[in-house]
């Protein structure tokens, strides 16, 4: 078992999930034989999603306001975009700054690096000045609570195999 409850032999895509009806998830799911688990779109479903739908990427108004104030500042490794206001400053007089998710909204899914940037920690994006990689860190992996691939602890309903059996130091309850 890997340190995640995964078995050893299990290849990894990182590919798309439908949730809650969004175009995708965007988690680690095993891959099977080659199917990326991607759904290809047409043009109007992908439009109207745009429009309408608020809950993957950004929605034609945010491309709009984007445009107006926004500049992009650069994309991290899950597809994410992140952006700055151009003019427009806060209240404590620092420009604002924003991420477009690539798919299902999960705040989670923002890498360690772009987090400090967003929450202004570094005044430089990791564009520009890549923070140093230390060889005990591991690479960033979004929450997967609620999805097929969370972690189940053994002994758990979700986990799967046989429950093991009880100890003996365990009475059941009689009522008298």
């Amino acid at each position: 078992m890997s340190s995640l409850g995964y078995p050893q032999d299990v290849e990894f895509d990182l590919c798309c999930v439908p949730l809650y009806g969004t175009r995708c998830g965007f988690y680690d799911q095993p891959a099977v034989a080659g199917v990326s688990g991607r759904r290809e779109t047409s043009g109007i479903p992908d439009v109207l999603g745009r429009i309408f739908g608020w809950t993957s990427g950004a929605t034609i108004g945010t491309f709009f306001t984007i445009a107006k104030r926004g500049e992009k500042i650069g994309t991290d490794e899950f597809g994410n975009t992140y952006y700055q206001s151009r003019d427009n400053v806060s209240y404590d007089g620092r420009k604002r700054r924003w991420v477009i998710y690539n798919g299902y909204a999960d705040a989670s899914k923002v890498p360690p690096e772009w987090h400090g940037w967003m929450h202004y920690t570094y005044d430089e994006p990791p564009t520009e000045v890549p923070l140093p990689r230390r060889a005990w860190e591991k690479d960033h992996l979004p929450n997967l609570t609620g999805t097929p691939m969370a972690w189940r602890p053994q002994g758990s309903l979700g986990a799967e195999g046989q429950r093991p059996a009880a100890t003996g130091d365990y009475e059941a309850w009689r009522p008298e």
